[in-house]
């Protein structure tokens, strides 16, 4: 490949596809927006300086009320976090920081309404499960000893939780334990008999008396009373007596910030409030690591939670933590005792100076609902990697032996001996997982594929079979799948997952403890694409342990756009030959043109040239704010392909629209019609309604996405708009995911000249602080390193 040259894009020239005149579209590219009302606070970042005390101001409420009205997904998503590269240094606020945000953070909790959407179905099950998880932990005999180190086992992060809240232990204590005893594998000649599992009923909405006492305590603190629901899904029935013992639980609802917290603190407390509060610390170290979760982090370094402290006024950093600690509210990890001690002990001062020497231990806060799902994640994973699979193996010689490719063949093998393989590839190596289970279920075992979004089960379901291909999501529900045996395990003996990638550490959890012991599983994907949305890093985690069978598909994506997105991720952006458009560059000045350019390409330039209908093209930028962000875009795009008065709650029929099904997990449709039960939609052929209270939530245009909402799926041509204001939102990942969802044609709206191939050559994707690659590295640990 050949270094790009300045101010360009590998491809075709512009001159090709789009011509200068006739799109027909303002140059202004902030003209109207959407009535779909769901961005909240995300599009304006509040930033890393100033602290703020208890003395301030409540501070304006605007996006509090916008992030609840969002549905409750994880407010502030573009604000910075503190970074796990060092004490309180800011991570980048890239398009990726909307993470659970915005439209793709949109709470799926139930309402009490009769009718449970999959969203509600799956946080049902999610309850459920951990209700199991914590019942089958409980139920360990013996006292828990206390350590110096937590074990990596679930059931001691909840005694020590336990121990703590009940005040028999200090915070900093640490607990070791037996691991839990492994379920016996199931006699592979009597599979349990499959049953579907229902979906559990969503969590009852607060009571009016509830809400209406929460409306007074939250008047009285100078906070809008349209917070009540929100504050009683995050607080729970007894929300009021909390906010009026502890006014700043009120930051435990997602978009409250802290200055606002300080200034409804103050109203009602009066001269008790004070910025040295250790109600106030203690809060403050649960919403910097909710914060953190947000930038994918299951934990912080300890040092980046006292400088978060530090920049809201917290006179003593290090009380503050001690307390939050004890108080239960974070959980230390490693050597915490060392780090929380400000004067050394007469044994530190007396130990000899090689011991001095040794290389120090990094100290870790997190919450325990991340502790718990990475713990019991890890476990899980182990009890399937040294779990004896239900036959030897020898059945599937013939399948290897008639797999489509070397790669198939060599990942066949690997599935046939082994419980738990990783496979990594681009869009073609999707065929070999596919091959897995189409081998497995001509060998009459119960096989099953799944994908992350609704795009990626319809390809799927092209390679497999409709009865074998499911979501994520619906598998965990209930809504679809083979269903759950007498154990509540899902009916599986090979699971293959695609998009794992996408996976967040808590349903990765939840996925894992549903898979019976002798169950064969495949975490498959592309390692080089944009991360979860939620907290964690599962996929790479799992790669990083080197503990499992690695299958690394040599089977290259195709054509010139598979040279293009390969290239990108080993880190160059080089021209390539492109004889039938299949990349085409489109330079731009300001974001104006931008905007007048992509709306000319999707409405005539690539039906024209390309001969890619309209409704099969889709855009993507780097962000919902801007000038050319999806707003800006999608207001054009509407504005020249689909005008109208937005009859439904600002959607008219035919507007192709991008429904948040849960946080991070998005679906593209068309809009059709709209009843008493909400909007009814048109996903790929597949009908979906959105409920009439979520359409102003989790609803909002989709002809233009960003690239974590994109994530998963493909159309047959992509225009990927960057405007100069999108250089700082640039990474490699980004680059290679927007890039890599084009299955034609991909056309680059280019106006950020250097900062594109230096993105791809520089830029690696924000680095998240996990524990799952040392948990798993312990638990399955050969003899042999041992």
């Amino acid at each position: 490949m050949t270094a790009l040259p300045p101010g360009t894009a590998p491809g075709t020239p512009a001159e090709g596809v789009a011509d200068a005149e006739g799109a027909g579209v303002p140059e202004e590219a902030e003209a109207t927006v959407e009535a779909d009302g769901s961005d909240g606070a995300a599009d304006t970042p509040e930033g890393a300086g100033g602290a703020e005390d208890a003395e301030g101001g409540g501070g304006d409420w605007a996006g509090a009320e916008g992030s609840a009205e969002d549905g409750g997904g994880r407010g502030d998503a573009d604000e910075t976090a503190p970074s796990a590269e060092g004490a309180g240094s800011p991570a980048p606020a890239a398009e990726g920081d909307e993470g659970g945000a915005g439209d793709d953070g949109a709470a799926a909790a139930g309402d009490g309404s009769a009718a449970l959407s999959e969203a509600q179905a799956e946080l049902a099950a999610q309850r459920e499960l951990r209700a199991r998880i914590e019942a089958r932990k409980a139920e360990k005999e013996g006292p828990v000893a206390a350590g110096t180190k937590l074990s990596g086992q679930a059931a001691d992060l909840l005694a020590a939780v336990r121990a703590v809240e009940s005040g028999e232990k200090p915070g900093a204590s640490f607990f070791v334990s037996a691991p839990a005893p492994r379920r016996p594998a199931p006699v592979p000649d009597a599979p349990a008999p499959v049953r579907t599992q229902a979906p559990q009923p969503a969590r009852v909405a607060a009571g009016p008396e509830a809400l209406a006492a929460v409306r007074a305590v939250l008047s009285g603190g100078g906070a809008p009373d349209s917070l009540a629901p929100q504050v009683t899904d995050a607080l729970g029935e007894q929300a009021a007596d909390v906010l009026r013992t502890d006014p700043w639980q009120l930051l435990a609802v997602p978009g409250v910030r802290p200055e606002q917290a300080d200034g409804f603190a103050r109203a009602l407390l009066g001269a008790e409030c004070g910025p040295d509060d250790p109600r106030r610390a203690a809060a403050l170290v649960a919403w910097t690591l909710e914060r953190a979760s947000v930038q994918g982090h299951t934990a912080l370094p300890i040092a980046a939670v006292k400088a978060a402290l530090a920049e809201r006024s917290v006179p003593d950093v290090d009380e503050a933590v001690r307390h939050a600690i004890t108080e239960g509210v974070a959980l230390v990890f490693e050597d915490g005792v060392a780090a929380l001690d400000t004067e050394p002990t007469g044994a530190e001062e007396d130990a000899p100076e090689e011991e001095e020497e040794a290389a120090p231990v990094e100290v870790l806060l997190g919450l325990d609902r991340f502790a718990l799902a990475e713990e019991s994640l890890a476990d899980g994973l182990a009890r399937l990697a040294n779990a004896p699979v239900k036959d030897d193996g020898s059945d599937w010689a013939q399948a290897a032996a008639a797999a489509p490719s070397p790669s198939a063949a060599e990942l066949i093998r690997a599935v046939a001996g082994n419980g738990l393989v990783t496979h990594s590839g681009g869009e073609a190596a999707r065929a070999e997982s596919a091959a897995v289970v189409s081998a497995a279920h001509a060998l009459g075992l119960r096989a099953a594929a799944a994908a992350h979004t609704r795009d990626g089960r319809r390809r799927l379901a092209a390679a497999v079979g409709a009865e074998r291909a499911f979501t994520v999501a619906a598998l965990l529900s209930g809504a679809e799948g083979p269903g759950r045996d007498e154990d509540g395990a899902l009916a599986l003996d090979v699971l293959v997952v695609q998009d794992a990638p996408q996976l967040d550490v808590e349903g990765a959890a939840m996925l894992v403890e549903s898979l019976p012991d002798g169950c064969r599983l495949v975490l498959g994907g592309d390692p080089e694409v944009l991360g979860s949305a939620g907290a964690g890093r599962v996929f790479a985690d799992v790669l990083a342990a080197r503990a499992v069978p690695h299958v690394a598909s040599r089977t290259p994506d195709p054509g010139p756009l598979g040279e293009l997105v390969s290239g990108i991720g080993a880190g160059e952006l080089g021209q390539v030959e492109a004889p039938g458009k299949e990349v085409v560059i489109v330079p731009v000045r300001d974001a104006g043109e931008a905007v007048h350019r992509c709306v000319q390409l999707v409405a005539d330039s690539v039906p024209r040239a390309i001969g890619v209908p309209t409704e099969q093209t889709q855009v993507i930028t780097v962000g919902h704010g801007g000038s050319a962000g999806t707003r800006a875009l999608n207001a054009a795009l509407k504005q020249r392909l689909n005008p109208g008065p937005g009859r439904f709650a600002g959607f008219d029929p035919g507007d192709r629209v991008a429904y948040a099904e849960a946080p991070g997990r998005t679906s593209v449709g068309v809009v059709g019609s709209a009843g008493p039960d909400g909007l009814h939609l048109d996903c790929g052929g597949e009908p979906l309604v959105v409920p009439k209270e979520r359409v102003e939530s989790a609803l909002r245009h989709g002809w233009a996405l960003t690239a974590h909402q994109a994530a998963g799926m493909r159309w047959p041509a992509v225009v990927a708009v960057l405007p100069g204001d999108a250089a700082q939102g640039l990474s490699r990942s980004w680059v290679y995911t927007a890039f890599g969802r084009a299955e034609r044609h991909l056309s680059v709206v280019h106006g950020v000249d250097q900062a594109l191939p230096r993105a791809v050559a520089e830029v690696p994707a924000p680095a998240r602080t996990t524990r799952l690659t040392p948990l798993l590295t312990a638990l399955l640990r050969t003899p042999e390193v041992e």
